[in-house]
């Protein structure tokens, strides 16, 4: 052990050096972009370091010197370009996958080389399933989805009675969009297996938890460690063991009936048998990438509406007119994917909700991969290899752009909404559109904007609008 802490303190140190170098070199090709925090050999690292507790007053500061511009902040082992105002976050929203890129950029962020496989980091075809697939099954898919989010709030809040019972939030939140989730993404009756949903659970726990510790690793001791500091070996072979049978019936069924079998699951494991190569058609890489759909949808649902339950709780004013608005819906419409785009006020409340709880400082993370670099429309060139980010929080709070910025207004997107309806032609449903949840903007960013917004996002609204109706039918 003696020995192993020694190389890992010289390995920190030779690394703090190396990044400390390499920032040297960078500081000559991006001179014209100033610096918040030190430029100094090694205070630029002291800054890295101090970014972890403190980057929220960092990322403001800068905001408030630059807000129309780009300036960068010191990460332990590399600089972060932090991009303010409209026009040159529009700049990254049109940029190219093959210039500046979403995924290279999620990579750095997750560490998904060591947190979830080399191939899931590789090779994510079934990233465009989300984007297509999935979201042109919501309106076929959504009495399933409306069926699980009932069972699973009686079940797992345990609603029979009138007693009240108390529930740890944000756990309770991921157990549900869990089961939620799994009703679309392998159906019945596995989204309701406990075994499988806990290990769903856990993994999208760990790998949070080891992407946060290896970034503290320098890059070249991230292979060495890393492999050790994650758990996704234990959790391949237990999500392997529970789905890989349902997996090989698939598989069998398609070999001996073909692609379109008859009762073939609408779901998202036969939307990737659809589309997979050969190679990809096997029990560990299909349960790999389900593996990888559960982290993203239950890391980012469970969170949003986590604070949008905490939002209700410290705002209880919102609670009578979001009930009354889904009973007068529901009444009208019926319960269907197209009614929640009348239920205005809880998307309006979701919307602000997400607005005033950015979940970092930082958001549209990207990682230029073109050989000549990015140049932004002021002139601003950043080099191959650079990290670029969006100043979300400061965004989110800016007077300039939301009035009483600070202060939770749970309808103000609703009465946007319904201004902008008054004033313009009642067919002019684009505009009105960019003001619900799924919508993104330049001043509105927890799915980022764009041609490379985060993936999921209709899916991840219609859950959390569907949660807070099923939740409100239960108040």
């Amino acid at each position: 052990m003696d020995d192993l802490r020694f190389l890992l303190l010289y390995g920190v140190l030779a690394g703090v050096l190396l990044a400390s170098f390499r920032k040297a070199v960078y500081d000559r090709k991006v001179a014209n972009v100033p610096i918040v925090g030190s430029s100094g050999f090694l205070a630029s690292w002291w800054d890295g370091f101090r970014f972890i507790h403190q980057a929220p007053g960092l990322i403001q500061r800068g905001y408030d010197l630059y807000p129309e511009g780009i300036f960068r902040v010191a990460r332990l082992f590399r600089w972060e370009y932090v991009v303010c105002g409209q026009k040159l976050i529009k700049d990254i929203a049109g940029a190219p996958e093959h210039v500046v890129s979403f995924t290279e950029g999620i990579e750095e962020s997750i560490q998904a080389k060591f947190t979830m496989g080399r191939e899931i980091a590789e090779n994510h075809y079934h990233l465009d399933v989300v984007r297509t697939t999935l979201t042109r099954n919501l309106h076929n898919c959504f009495p399933d989805v409306r069926d699980e989010i009932i069972c699973a709030f009686d079940e797992v809040l345990q609603l029979q009675g009138s007693e009240w019972k108390s529930h740890p939030v944000l756990p309770t939140m991921m157990a549900i969009v869990a089961r939620v989730s799994n009703r679309l993404f392998v159906g019945l009756p596995l989204c309701r297996d406990k075994a499988y949903l806990a290990n769903n659970v856990a993994y999208t726990v760990d790998v949070i938890r080891s992407a946060n510790k290896i970034t503290l690793l320098p890059p070249f001791l991230r292979p060495i460690f890393g492999p050790l500091i994650s758990s996704k070996n234990k959790s391949n072979a237990k999500a392997m063991e529970i789905l890989g049978p349902l997996i090989e019936e698939r598989l069998a069924k398609e070999m001996e009936l073909g692609p379109d079998w008859p009762g073939r699951p609408n779901d998202f494991l036969s939307w990737m048998l659809s589309v997979a190569d050969e190679d990809q058609k096997a029990v560990l890489p299909l349960t790999l990438r389900i593996l990888s759909i559960n982290m993203a949808a239950i890391h980012t649902s469970s969170t949003a509406f986590t604070q949008a339950l905490f939002d209700l709780t410290t705002h209880p004013e919102y609670l009578l007119p979001m009930r009354e608005e889904v009973e007068r819906v529901v009444a009208e419409e019926g319960w269907s994917k197209a009614a929640l785009n009348s239920m205005v006020k809880i998307d309006s409340f979701l919307r602000e909700s997400q607005r005033v709880n950015t979940n970092g400082s930082l958001g549209m993370t990207r990682k230029v991969i073109a050989k000549e670099g990015f140049r932004f429309s002021d002139g601003t060139v950043l080099p191959c290899g650079s990290y670029l980010a969006a100043a979300l929080r400061p965004t989110h709070y800016d007077e300039s752009k939301y009035e009483n910025a600070a202060k939770f207004d749970g309808f103000r997107f609703a009465r946007e909404r319904a201004e902008h309806q008054a004033n313009h032609e009642a067919n002019d449903s684009q505009d009105v559109f960019k003001r619900q949840m799924i919508s993104t903007a330049v001043d509105h960013l927890p799915f980022g904007t764009g041609e490379t917004r985060m993936p999921g996002t209709l899916f991840r609204s219609n859950g959390a609008e569907g949660n807070d109706g099923a939740f409100g039918s239960q108040l």
